[in-house]
């Protein structure tokens, strides 16, 4: 199964990007996405960011999925 993340655009270079996903920053590319920018919130999937996104869908999204983190046993 694979997941898409949300995450903060923090720095461009080129087609490349720093986002910052629950404050883990990766690098991925932008290409798919030319009007992307530093702000931007962005759904990152295997190394891609594929589609803008809200922020505050971003950030509810990303609760949720702490949320599922924390209810795994172990």
């Amino acid at each position: 199964m694979c997941l898409a993340i949300p995450g903060k655009i923090v720095e461009i270079s080129g087609s490349a990007a720093r986002v910052d996903i629950e404050g883990v920053v990766r690098e991925a590319n932008i290409s798919l996405l030319p009007d992307a920018k530093v702000g931007d919130y962005v759904i990152v999937h295997a190394g891609f960011a594929i589609e803008k996104y809200d922020e505050e869908d971003a950030k509810e999204t990303l609760k949720l999925l702490r949320e599922i983190v924390d209810a795994e046993p172990g």
